[in-house]
């Protein structure tokens, strides 16, 4: 009797605890109820880095270089030793006329070569750039020279006929499914013919004195304050662009450059560009600020902002990467690529009036020669991939600045023309080797 009225005693629990079982002891089930600690967030390394300081950049730079991540570094390098090497054989070659000429002539080519910039980002080739500059060039003078045009319809004619001829590229190559070597092979051969056909039996159409073409590469802003305020300009839109994009990510919660770094950043950038406009603005040997360069530098903005900053742009990157990939996410694949060659070519026929400008006209040479090869040496010296998804759109000013330092420095040394090919060949193989090695590098590492 004494144990039945002990049951309900020593059975009696509170609601909702779990009875014990033998060989288990309630401190053990009441540990097993407690919550589980908070986990620990993930660190990004690049946080890391940034704490560390000067040694945390410097590791992390090795790495990089240790995984084939050079970047724009064999670039740089290029341009010292070539800075250094001429200068010794020639004392004038870092003087202000020689720098504004390199300026001068790079800017057309390297217009031409943001636009290969994109086609090389897709994993593919235009070899019909040079063929759709000289067609620029020479609607442009048959219309505002033969026939009359005011200078600006002309122009833009002769632009829009190189976005025509680019879009064409690009319905074969995407809709038809020819590929883009061979299109652009026939466009080479075709666009040629063309171009001779418009120029008739002339042959060379005069560029008219004072019209918007003469003075792409003849007008020169002589006043100071432009090329300082040019300089300012874009230092401060450097600065503005980090810090903008610095308080982007801090409030998306993702790592961003502290200020220091963004204060370091900004005083080389300004250095450069300041250094530029004080030769450029020597009294002797140079005129000025050149338009040319004016220009080249507002394309290479305008193209860096489309391509890192638009949906448009990463669509590019991952076409180039993964065409099936980028398909299956829902890109047009098809419209990406027609678009693309339609920018190259309208970029083609803007340069083949930089060109035109520069030889006093528009001729059946124009485009013609080395043109393609060296516009499609630049983009890929200057750091762009030949194997697709990956480069800069500021390669085309670095490939562009390398090659044309090495023929003003050869020039100025009197150098043969056949010297000059047979280095720039070189120039341009050693590139192509070194993001070889560079993408084997990353493979190796596992950052491919």
């Amino acid at each position: 009797m004494s144990d039945l009225a002990k049951t309900p005693e020593t059975s009696a629990e509170t609601p909702g605890t779990p009875a014990e079982t033998p060989g288990t002891s309630r401190v053990s089930i009441e540990k097993t109820t407690e919550p589980s600690a908070a986990p620990v967030p993930a660190v990004d390394p690049r946080l890391l880095v940034r704490e560390e300081g000067l040694k945390g950049y410097w590791s992390e730079f090795t790495r990089k270089v240790r995984g084939g991540e050079l970047g724009s570094l064999p670039v740089f390098v290029g341009l010292i030793v070539i800075a250094i090497v001429f200068q010794l054989q020639n004392s004038n070659f870092l003087s202000a006329s020689s720098v504004a000429n390199v300026a001068v002539y790079s800017s057309g080519l390297g217009i031409m070569a943001v636009g290969i910039v994109f086609v090389l980002l897709l994993g593919e080739i235009d070899l019909s750039v040079g063929s759709v500059a000289g067609v620029g060039a020479a609607v442009w003078a048959v219309l505002n020279v033969n026939h009359g045009w005011n200078d600006w319809p002309a122009v833009l004619v002769a632009v829009l006929s190189g976005t025509a001829l680019g879009a064409l590229h690009g319905f074969f190559f995407a809709k038809i499914g020819v590929p883009a070597f061979v299109v652009t092979l026939a466009g080479f051969l075709g666009w040629s013919g063309l171009q001779e056909w418009m120029m008739g039996g002339e042959g060379s159409i005069n560029t008219p004195s004072g019209s918007i073409v003469e003075n792409l590469t003849n007008y020169f802003f002589e006043d100071k304050a432009a090329g300082y305020g040019l300089a300012l300009v874009a230092v401060l839109a450097y600065a503005a662009s980090l810090l903008v994009d610095s308080r982007r990510r801090r409030t998306a919660g993702l790592p961003a450059r502290p200020t220091s770094e963004i204060a370091l950043r900004t005083g080389v950038v300004a250095i450069l560009c300041f250094a530029v406009a004080y030769v450029l603005n020597e009294p002797s040997g140079a005129r000025g600020l050149p338009l040319a360069l004016v220009l080249f530098l507002a394309v290479l903005v305008v193209a860096d902002f489309v391509a890192r900053r638009t949906a448009f742009g990463r669509q590019v990157f991952a076409v180039g990467g993964n065409p099936e990939a980028a398909r299956r996410a829902g890109i047009s694949v098809d419209r990406i690529r027609i678009t693309v060659f339609a920018l190259s070519g309208m970029l083609g026929a803007f340069g083949g009036l930089f060109i035109a400008s520069l030889s006093g006209g528009a001729t059946k040479s124009v485009g013609g020669g080395n043109t393609l090869m060296l516009v499609i040496a630049a983009a890929v010296i200057g750091g762009t991939s030949l194997f697709g998804g990956r480069g800069k759109v500021w390669s085309a000013l670095l490939g562009m600045i390398v090659i044309q330092s090495i023929q003003q420095g050869l020039n100025m040394i009197g150098m043969a023309n056949a010297i000059q090919y047979m280095i720039t060949g070189a120039v341009l193989l050693a590139a192509v080797v070194i993001d070889s090695v560079s993408r084997r590098t990353q493979k190796t590492a596992g950052r491919a």
